[in-house]
């Protein structure tokens, strides 16, 4: 077999963004000889996942990206313990599923494999996804629910490139629905630790371990990440005054 070329390649060091830069940069494996467009141009999935604007000159313009800096690639978890868990929430298991008996029911796939069907696909997807917020569910699951072709899709594997979006409440019982999860008390929580944590003077491993920060707020549901196909099912206001008009319009 030939020596694959490029295997190791220097660390860029000129200034501390192009360090980052080279650490998040991607390849598509296509033939830099051809001079196809297509493969090169700028696709709607990469919005907010790939910067459109960092690609080198000349022949892997456009093959060589950039993932955007928040942006982050799934490492993958079992299956087993959702599939379970979904079995509990009356989903029918597929060996025991009759079409006849039940035409609208909604698949379920996980992993992309078909696991059962369920009745109510509605109170199906917002229990799994008030348990992804609150953290009994890991964050990197993306769950896809197609109403039109009655699918829900679940996905616990590697490799998906997501990214982390503000959460609104949508559940009408709470007082703060349509407003941002976000609040006062979690940005003056932020604030006060870190204030802490410099006059304390903590170490960076117990710094990780104690502190809330990012992590805090992702298993606060306050964060989640979606990846490029959950997007596609998901309602995304561009900044907080647009959520205003969008709350006003509603009212």
């Amino acid at each position: 077999a030939s020596a694959k070329a490029g295997v190791s390649q220097v660390l860029n060091r000129y200034t501390y963004a192009s360090t980052l830069s080279h650490l998040r940069r991607t390849n598509t494996p296509v033939g830099r000889d051809g001079k196809l467009a297509k493969p090169r141009q700028l696709h709607n999935s990469h919005w907010g996942l790939v910067c459109p604007a960092e690609t080198p000159e000349g022949q892997a313009c456009g093959l060589v990206k950039n993932l955007s800096l928040m942006c982050y690639v799934s490492v993958g978890s079992d299956a087993g313990p959702i599939s379970d868990f979904m079995s509990q929430r009356n989903m029918q298991l597929l060996e025991e599923y009759d079409q006849n008996q039940n035409p609208d029911a909604t698949k379920v796939f996980v992993n992309g494999v078909w696991v059962g069907v369920h009745s109510n696909a509605q109170q199906l997807v917002s229990t799994v996804q008030e348990l992804r917020r609150n953290g009994t569910l890991s964050y990197e699951m993306s769950l896809i629910r197609d109403i039109r072709d009655r699918e829900f899709k679940i996905f616990t594997d590697a490799g998906r490139v997501m990214r982390p979006l503000f959460v609104v409440e949508s559940d009408v019982r709470k007082p703060n629905r349509n407003h941002l999860v976000f609040s006062q008390d979690h940005y003056n929580k932020l604030v006060a630790e870190q204030q802490a944590q410099a006059a304390a003077g903590v170490g960076e491993e117990e710094k990780t371990e104690l502190t809330y920060g990012w992590k805090g707020l992702i298993q606060d549901g306050v964060i989640e990440y979606l990846d490029a196909e959950e997007e596609e099912t998901a309602m995304i206001v561009m900044s907080p005054e647009d959520l205003g008009e969008w709350r006003d319009m509603k009212m």
